[in-house]
């Protein structure tokens, strides 16, 4: 089973830079390991704008599929409230209903 990448707590702009920094670094990491699809977590998602979503909107463009494993009630809305609901498909999605 692939190694998930956990989104931090704070996925926003005052966080942007480092998530993409080692979220490029776990997608490298990923490939070099032969891995064709790539599993994201949401579950300790408390705050969330438009640039964190624009992190996976762009690993969306990238060579690897990926989908969401895990997502916490702030990050469904958000994603929601963008129009990112297809990425709430429910196929393995477990949500976190305590946030």
């Amino acid at each position: 089973m692939a190694e998930r990448f956990e989104l931090p707590a704070e996925l926003n702009i005052y966080s942007a830079l480092e998530t993409r920094d080692a979220l490029l670094a776990w997608v490298a990491e990923q490939t070099a390991e032969g891995r064709d699809l790539l599993e994201v977590s949401a579950r300790d998602v408390a705050e969330v704008d438009g640039s964190g979503l624009q992190l996976l909107a762009a690993l969306a463009n990238g060579d690897l599929p990926w989908h969401l494993v895990e997502a916490s009630v702030p990050f469904m809305a958000a994603c929601r409230t963008l129009g990112l609901g297809k990425w709430l498909d429910g196929r393995t999605l477990k949500t976190g209903a305590t946030q």
